[in-house]
Order: structure tokens, then sequence, then C-alpha cells
């Protein structure tokens, strides 16, 4: 397929992206106040507007899940116009619906096809373009998901006053046409990401049927107890199908949902954790407090009372774009999760219908918003290689989907029916949403103690090359599970009192215990092994440790078999031949070596781990050279491994310039693992 006449610029493709998310987004905040209207109008029951509600948001959860498959498999770019035809499609249905089932219909396509439009167009948009775009993205991301939803009671009550609700329904559709318009206009033909991968339809079908039947739970709270079985039992249920596809997922050699890494690394728990405490928690200060206050006031009126929250969303979109290349963007989620407790408590003070108070706590719940969400989600992104950004987004959406869309109605029905009241049972509610920002808050601070997570300003060059995080995430709860300090740095120290002197002119006593190789199979390792030879005794017990991940690889595989990087068990595979490889050679020179293939990121910390395990004496490492002006200087990883162990480290000189073949370490980057290959 031929380029759009836009495509590869910024502006046009952020403007697509903006249009493809506004939609859906607006509406579902818009619609509370036009359901009397819609439902008489298309002789609905309350009990099937509140399921049509739950199946959309259904969609929306569970369209993150299938989004990141089909892009494994099928031309990304063209799978995008796919979403923004369905994207009309569903506006169109809803907008003309003269039957509940069309109504619905539409509304489980426009949720579909927005969290599908989510996953293939907003991470080309973070890490398609030079960083100097970056501020821009996560300004644009911000007001994206958190500006329409601040906008929408506003819109909602101006359709309310006029008795009507096609006219928006019609207005969604012709910016969802834009969105379509703007996909072909942009268009640049991108490949699968990976043909290889794992057709996972146990994933999607966990996800789908988990978020239909926890929806569909959740919606009958219409008209039915939370002790019911007809609620209690969907809502179990679903609950329990996605804690399997997240357990699946973790435990699986070749998951579609980066679950693993993110669980199991301190930034991103710590993160994915503020998300989905701020979305329960804001429900209470957004939803409950406006359904109250509409029993005082007209739905406009409620609408122009809500309006600082879209002042506050745009004031902390561009606080956001200013900090992300920051340090501070570590502290935007806790100063967000601290901004959600204190307007919780304005709210609490605004009922029955204090007006004054209740700006003031529409303005703090959107610079709330607009510094947990997104921000965690990029906090999470910058812990982790930019590549599977995809995969990141779909995680955090589906389970953020999950904690706002299935909180709401369940508070809902707890604030009508704890007391007689309804301003009472809201401000019980809101007393709930209170402890759960306090919660989020203590949350964060806590995993970053425990695992000894420090804030740090991300290298944003080195996330958008693809290879690497943007900065150190310790392993989760490092600290409590004594994880060796000198896998808790948070940034490497400077190396110049432990690297050794390029030149040796003799045997090297070491310390008691085996030496411990480096090894990555390229030629300089080789080197690093036949030099060390000259300078330690003959025997010496060895261990040669390659250092692998998932994804990332972290060594250059030299078979010519094709290697899956998103295979976990084939990259440990062709890991442990590789260290075998290094053993082998060690042997031929006079050691006493056996192979060792450790999973580790960063992979200092993983050379480091294995050789404290392993009680070695001394470290040897090859100084992989940089090319140019930088040509005499060591690389990163031995610096790193340098600075940060307590056992003595050797970086064997090899040769002055960089080989045809070897790898340049101005980044310690490879190639990407599509085009690696490898032994199976």
């Amino acid at each position: 397929m031929r380029q759009g006449p836009l495509a590869g610029r910024y502006p046009a493709v952020a403007v697509m992206v903006t249009f493809a998310l506004i939609p859906y987004l607006a509406l579902s905040a818009a619609i509370e106040p036009l359901v009397p209207t819609i439902t008489d109008q298309l002789d609905m029951s309350a009990q099937a507007m509140s399921l049509s509600l739950g199946l959309g948001n259904a969609a929306y959860a569970a369209g993150t899940v299938l989004a990141v498959q089909l892009a494994q498999h099928l031309p990304q770019r063209r799978m995008l116009l796919v979403y923004a035809v369905v994207l009309v499609t569903g506006a169109v249905l809803a907008a003309g619906a003269r039957t509940g089932a069309m109504f619905t219909c539409g509304l489980i396509l426009l949720g579909l096809a927005t969290s599908m439009l989510l996953i293939a167009a907003a991470p080309p948009l973070t890490i398609g373009f030079p960083k100097q775009r970056l501020r821009h993205t996560a300004m644009i991301m911000n007001m994206c998901v958190f500006g329409a939803v601040a906008l929408g009671p506003f819109l909602g009550g101006v359709q309310s006053a006029a008795d009507e609700w096609r006219p928006l329904f019609w207005v969604i559709a012709a910016v969802a046409l834009l969105a379509l318009l703007m996909a072909v206009l942009t268009f640049d033909d991108a490949p699968p990401a990976d043909p290889d991968a794992p057709r996972d339809l146990r994933a999607i079908g966990l996800a789908a049927a988990g978020c239909v039947l926890a929806f569909v739970g959740a919606s009958a709270l219409t008209t039915h107890a939370l002790t019911d079985i007809e609620v209690l039992g969907p809502m179990l249920a679903g609950l329990v199908l996605i804690v399997v596809l997240i357990v699946y997922q973790f435990r699986s050699p070749r998951p579609l949902l980066t679950i693993r890494s993110v669980l199991t690394s301190s930034i991103p728990v710590a993160g994915v954790g503020v998300a989905l405490f701020a979305a329960a928690g804001s429900v209470a200060a957004t939803t409950l407090t406006a359904n109250a206050l509409m029993e005082h006031l007209s739905p406009l009126r409620v609408g122009i009372l809500y309006l600082p929250e879209l002042g506050g969303a745009i004031v902390m979109a561009v606080v956001f774009g200013t900090v992300i290349s920051r340090r501070a963007v570590h502290f935007l989620p806790l100063i967000g999760m601290a901004l959600l407790a204190v307007g919780i408590l304005v709210f609490q003070l605004a009922l029955p219908a204090n007006q004054p108070l209740v700006m003031l706590g529409a303005a703090l719940t959107g610079l709330a918003l607009g510094a947990t969400v997104a921000p965690a989600l990029f906090v999470v992104g910058f812990s982790l290689r930019s590549n599977s950004l995809q995969r990141v987004f779909a995680v955090i959406e589906l389970l953020r989907a999950v904690a706002a869309f299935m909180v709401a109605p369940v508070l809902a029905h707890f604030a009508l029916t704890v007391a007689t009241d309804r301003s009472v049972g809201t401000s019980y509610a809101l007393w709930i949403g209170f402890a759960l920002a306090v919660a989020g808050a203590v949350f964060g601070v806590a995993i970053y103690a425990a695992s000894g997570a420090r804030p740090s300003t991300p290298d944003v060059d080195r996330f958008l090359d693809g290879e690497e995080p943007g900065w150190l995430s310790p392993p989760l709860l490092a600290r409590i599970r004594k994880v060796p300090t000198s896998a808790l740095s948070g940034q490497p120290k400077s190396a110049t009192a432990r690297l050794t002197h390029p030149r040796l002119d003799g045997p090297v006593p070491g310390a008691s215990g085996p030496i411990c190789f480096a090894y990555d199979g390229s030629d300089l390792a080789d080197k690093a092994i036949t030099r060390a030879a000259g300078h330690f005794a003959e025997d010496r017990d060895a261990i040669v440790v390659c250092v692998w991940q998932p994804a990332d690889v972290g060594f250059p595989p030299t078979s010519d078999l094709h290697l899956d990087a998103n295979n976990a068990a084939a990259v440990r595979r062709a890991a442990e031949l590789t260290s075998a490889r290094g053993a082998d050679l060690a042997e031929t020179v006079g050691f006493r070596a056996r192979g060792v293939a450790v999973e580790a990121a960063p992979t200092w910390q993983g050379i480091l781990t294995a050789a404290e395990e392993h009680r070695a004496g001394v470290i040897v490492i090859a100084p992989h050279r940089r090319a140019g002006i930088l040509g005499h200087i060591q690389g990163s990883v031995a610096a790193t491994v340098a600075a940060n162990s307590s056992i003595p480290v050797l970086v064997m000189p090899t040769a002055d310039s960089v080989e045809p073949g070897e790898r340049d370490e101005s980044s310690d980057h490879y190639p990407r693992p599509q085009q690696m290959a490898a032994p199976i």
C-alpha cells in the first residue's frame, strides 16, 4: 500500500491519535445524565441500559489484549485503519439506533475500537519520533484520556438540558470519521511485530470471558443486591478468570502480555498499583458526587460546576510534559494521589450542594487524574524496554479498566443502599475513595522503599533506542528478599578505582574461589578467556556466565538457526549453549570450567549475582570498545560491574580497535531480537 501524504508528520499523527481516543472516553463520562432520555426513546429498561454500558466497558478492557495479538501477525498500520472503520461503525450505530440492541452493538464496537486504537496508535506516537516530541506526546496522552473524561459531564449536561442525546452521538461519529480520515492520510505501512509469535487464543478467551462476566455482574446491581447470585456469581467468576489470565501469562514461556516483566520489577509494580488505586478512588470523587448533586441541581449546572476538572487536567498535562524527562516524574503520581485525597475531602464538605466547594473539588480532582494514571503509565514504560511498550499499555489499560469500570457500579450501589439519604450514602462512599487514594500513595512509597528503588532521571535516548530501559528498576522487594546490595544501585558510580590497568606484565594471583568469566559469545569475550590463561594458575576452577533476558536476549547468538526472542525457553537454551561454548574454550586453555546461564536485567546485575552465588574470587570481563573518539573508553557493562562489585574485577585488555562484526558498545545494544539468529 502507498504512503499517505501526511505519513511521518508528527502533528498529523498526533491529531489522528487524539480523534481516535476522545469519542468513547468522552462519551463514557457524558452518558449518565442522558440515560433517562435514551431509555425512554429506545424503550429500554434501566437494567438493559446498565448492561449496554457494562458490555461496552468490557469490550474496551478486553480489546487491549486482542489488539496486541493482532499486532504480532498482521500489518499494524493496516489494522489501525480497520480499527478506525470499526470506531466509525460503532458511533453511527449508536447515534442512529432505533432499538436497544442496536444501541448496545454500537457501544460495544465503540469500546472495542477505542482500546485497540490506543494499543495500535499510542506506542508508535511515543517511540516513533525524536525525543524532543516525547513531552508533547505525554501531554497529548494525558489530554486524550483525562481531558476527554473531564469534559464529559459538561457535554452530557448540555444535551440533557435540551432533552436530546442523538446530537452528541452524531458529533462523536463525526470525530470518529475524522480519525479515520487522518489514519488514511498518515498511513505508513508497517509489518507485523512478530509473525512467529504463537496465536494465544487462550489469553484472548480468558480476557474476553473475564471482562464480560465481571462487567455483566456489576451491571446487574441496577436491579439486584450485591449479595444476589446474579451479581456475585458473574463478578467473582470474571475476576477469577482475570487472575488466571495474569498467572497464565506470568508463567508462559512465550507470553502475549509482559506480565512477568511488570510484576517482578519494583517500579512497574508501584506504577501499576498507583494507577489502579487512582482509577478506583477517582470514581467516588467524580461519578458518585455528580449523581448526588443532580438530586439538587440540573445536569447542566452540575456539568458547569465540573468544568474546573478539565482545567486541572490541562494544567497537569502541561506539568507532565515538562517533567517527563526529569527525575521529578517519579514524584508526580504520589502528588496526584495526595491531590485526589484532598479533592475527595473537599467533595465531602460540598455535599449536598455547596457549589464553590464542588468547583474546588473538581479542580483538585482534575489535577489529580492528570498526575496519576498517565504519569504512572510512563513510569512503568521507562522501567522496561520501549519495544515492549505496546504490551505495557495493554496490561495497564486492561487492569485500569477493570478497576475503574467495576468499582463505579459497586460504589453507586453502596451509596444508594447504605443510607436512606443519597447524600449520606455518597459521603460514606467518598470515605472509601479517600481510603483508596491514601492506600495508593502508601503502596507506591512502600514498594520503592522495600525494593531499594531510587528516583532517577530517565535516559530517554537509551529508552527510545528500544533495547534498554530508561532507568534501573530493582527486583520487587529486593531489600526484604535480601538481594545483594550490588544489585540495588540506582545509577552506576565511578568505576575508576576498580578498573584494572590495561597492561598486565605477569600472573594475577587473585583471591580464592573460582574465576567468573562474563561471557556473551563475542570475539572479544573469547579473547578475554584466552588471554586470562596466561595470568592465572592452570587447573583453576572457573564459571562462564552468559546473561540473558526474554525479548531483549542480552547476548549475540551466532548460529544460523532462527531464535524467537519472545520465547523464554528458546532464549534460555541459546544462552546455555553460548555459556557451554565459552566453558569449552576455557577448558582448552587450562581452566576447569562449566557454563552458567543467568536470567537477569540489566546484564551487569546478572554477572554480579552469579559471581556472588558461586563465591567467585575474581570477575574477568572484556571491555567492548566504542568506535571513534571514545575508542579508548571501557564499555558501560564492564564499568558498571567494576563500580558495583564487592569482588575484584579484572577488565582484560583486548585489541585497540573494534574489529569487523563486533558490536558497538556506545549503549550496550545488540541488533533487535527479530533480526537475531541462534540455536533452539
